[in-house]
């Protein structure tokens, strides 16, 4: 694009959106397979040549895990494990992506070799298509390092803002066409992009951050009017609607936007769709979580998968609840991300109590399938000879 200084795509492989990919991994040396697609039985040579484009910043995330407590002042904590794995919004780049989801992911990456081994573990690793991504010289990838210890995770990033790119517009200027878009809301900003994938015809599904004002304007958050579904966390969801409930919260929140949707934590999740008057509760499914980072994403993965393919409400919250279960029991955010032989994997075994209520995995997950070969986060970002 004219003006712009883009990463040229010759980098690594380039993903092929043709039903199906094969992508080479560094860590292997083996050709694999791209996974099930949940929407093959919608698609028609018209479509889009992305399923959903998505922006924001790429963390080098290091995941500290088997802390008993948080760390003292003072003393020295030993960890009884550790990860390393892109972060940031490679969590829910990834996410889409393991679940067969054609992603398109808009970034700036460090001219380091954290951001090598991102754009490659994201590009070669995940068959993410980063030709709207681009490399920044002299800019040095951002770092999170997160300690989890009883359930919960503290957080330490460092980073610069990326420098826009040259020439003029936004960063991105031109979002493709896409089936859907995922974007994370700040309070009192508009993202032009936002507005244009929804008028490009995008399904756009939002998360929020924590408002560090206090405020809790909903009114504030002004690119809502351009999502087809909310999916905040209870506490957010509340705070925005000045309400003590989450049930009452997503109630509110139906009220500006067709589909609410509000995680709830170990309750599990509830959704109101406004357009039909339908609503779902589904409960959590109880798993002994090794480290809670980028389950959130997983979560939103997980919905806006269910959402493409048209399934009912309730479905789109168990699965999306599932894939969160699974990803907490690995190490890591964007690289704990589960795909369809671990979703197979748990059907196949899953409590009888359960077995109802995910009756609809029958008809997605196929007979026989193995466990596959999956990238997981490790204590460095690379061996400099295969392990």
């Amino acid at each position: 694009m004219p003006g712009q200084s883009w990463q040229p795509a010759s980098r690594t492989q380039k993903r092929h959106f043709n039903g199906e990919y094969t992508v080479t991994s560094r860590d292997s040396r083996t050709s694999r397979p791209g996974t099930l697609d949940p929407l093959g039985p919608l698609r028609d040579p018209l479509e889009p040549g992305c399923d959903v484009f998505l922006t924001g910043t790429v963390f080098l995330d290091i995941i500290f895990t088997g802390l008993d407590s948080a760390p003292v002042r003072g003393t020295e904590s030993w960890a009884r494990g550790m990860g390393s794995s892109p972060g940031g919004v490679a969590n829910m780049a990834t996410a889409l992506a393991r679940l067969g989801l054609r992603t398109s992911l808009a970034a700036a990456f460090g001219d380091d070799h954290y951001g090598e081994y991102c754009w490659d573990a994201l590009e070669q690793g995940e068959g993410i298509d980063l030709s709207m991504s681009r490399t920044v010289p002299g800019w040095h990838s951002p770092v999170t390092v997160s300690m989890a210890y009883e359930g919960e995770r503290t957080m330490v990033s460092h980073g610069h803002e990326a420098p826009p790119p040259a020439g003029p517009g936004p960063f991105p200027w031109c979002p493709p066409r896409t089936r859907a878009a995922v974007a994370s809301l700040s309070a009192g900003r508009r993202e032009d992009w936002i507005g244009e994938a929804a008028r490009r015809g995008s399904r756009v599904f939002a998360d929020v951050g924590w408002d560090d004002t206090g405020r809790w304007d909903l009114g504030a958050l002004a690119d809502l009017e351009h999502c087809e579904a909310f999916l905040p966390n209870a506490g957010e969801a509340m705070r925005y609607t000045r309400t003590d409930c989450p049930r009452a919260a997503a109630r509110a929140l139906a009220e500006k936007v067709p589909v609410a949707v509000v995680t709830m934590g170990s309750e599990g999740s509830y959704a109101v769709d406004s357009r039909t008057g339908e609503t779902a509760e589904v409960p959590a499914i109880a798993v002994e979580a090794l480290d809670p980072t980028g389950a959130g994403d997983v979560y939103v993965a997980g919905f806006v998968t269910g959402s493409l393919a048209g399934w009912p409400l309730a479905d789109r919250l168990a699965f999306a609840g599932l894939t969160a279960a699974l990803s907490v029991q690995e190490f890591g955010g964007s690289l704990s991300a589960p795909g369809w032989s671990e979703v197979a994997h748990w059907w196949r075994t899953a409590p009888e109590e359960l077995r109802g209520r995910y009756a609809f995995l029958d008809a997605l997950v196929p007979p026989g399938a193995v466990p596959c070969y999956r990238r997981r986060a490790v204590p460095t970002i690379g061996f400099r000879s295969p392990a």
